[in-house]
């Protein structure tokens, strides 16, 4: 491990994401030394989503620090936002650190160790912005974690000519699965709801209801995927239990926020309460005096509760308290 510990910062960010650089930005505005710890890269989760999503979102209602986000359409699309971000790391010259994953945290408020997979840092205090895109919400059902299932989607080219199996009613699944079918690939969409999430985008809406109507994209709802073989699933309908080919599985069940590393930080996670995190709601700390938490992650389970949007001002919030602490 190289030892880095001759550094020490006011304020220590884990999670590159959104959240992340707008604490960081924070910092800056107080003259606070700062440091970005994120294991993959900038924007990490954004880099993950569909290649060519586009955002619910208009831009300015995702711009950070005064950096205008211009982009060609009334709503951004996954390139723009990775651009946008990056310019706004360079306009601040944020201190991000990227590909280096936080580990273990220790010691107490003013003398606080994060060791990572490269390093020892110091810092003062802490801010978790962690997201919550790392693991997927399993199913937790036979042959989930065979090669040809995955619970993440970036593009339908490989899967041009396969039998689909798509499972998920929300934005994800939606646009998996009409991508998969303008690219060639027959689509089958399993719902374990009795209609598709309220939240579908407006303009995404009435093309996966049309395609469902005419037959091109085959739905089952009320249903669930029980047993997923190397050419074929197995599902659940009201009806019956039914098996369908399939050449590729895209789970588009969800993610989950990492609470075990937030409890091995000696957190407190609130079972009774989507499994957030306990902290106070006027200053983001948690009950580990020094560290704080923002964005996504304090919503626990409830992963809608926070976006960009309305989490931005956290962390003004927490920088107020960091400051007012030095």
């Amino acid at each position: 491990m190289k030892n880095i510990t001759e550094d020490k910062y006011d304020v220590l960010i884990i999670g590159g994401g959104p959240i992340g650089l707008s604490c960081g930005i924070e910092a800056v505005k107080k003259g606070l030394s700062h440091i970005i710890l994120e294991k993959g890269s900038l924007v990490n989760s954004i880099y993950n989503f569909p290649a060519y999503m586009t955002f619910f979102s208009t831009s300015e209602r995702l711009e950070l620090g005064d950096i205008p986000f211009i982009s060609h359409g009334s709503k951004p699309t996954r390139i723009e936002a990775l651009e946008y971000f990056r310019r706004v790391k360079q306009g601040w010259n944020l201190n991000v650190h990227t590909n280096e994953k936080a580990l273990k945290i220790s010691g107490k408020r003013g003398s606080l160790k994060v060791y990572t997979d490269i390093g020892l840092y110091r810092a003062a205090n802490i801010i978790l912005a962690t997201g919550f895109y790392d693991l997927p919400n399993l199913m937790n059902i036979p042959g989930e974690h065979l090669p040809h299932v995955h619970h993440y989607f970036k593009d339908a080219h490989p899967f041009i000519d396969n039998n689909v199996t798509v499972i998920g009613g929300g934005n994800s699944a939606v646009d998996a699965a009409l991508e998969c079918f303008r690219k060639g690939a027959k689509v089958t969409l399993i719902v374990k709801k009795p209609e598709l999430d309220k939240g579908i985008k407006y303009w995404v809406r009435p093309d996966i209801e049309n395609r469902i109507a005419d037959g091109s994209i085959k739905a089952f709802f009320n249903s669930t995927v029980t047993n997923i073989r190397e050419n074929s699933v197995e599902v659940q309908t009201p009806e019956s239990l039914i098996n369908l080919d399939c050449d590729a599985v895209l789970a588009m069940t969800g993610f989950l926020p990492d609470t075990a590393f937030l409890s091995s930080a000696g957190i407190i996670i609130d079972d009774n309460n989507d499994k957030k995190p306990v902290y106070n709601a006027d200053t983001f700390e948690t009950n580990i005096p020094g560290i704080f938490v923002a964005g996504t992650v304090c919503g626990g389970l409830n992963t809608s509760e926070w976006y960009i949007e309305n989490s931005r001002f956290h962390a003004e919030k927490v920088m107020v308290c960091i400051a007012g602490n030095k």
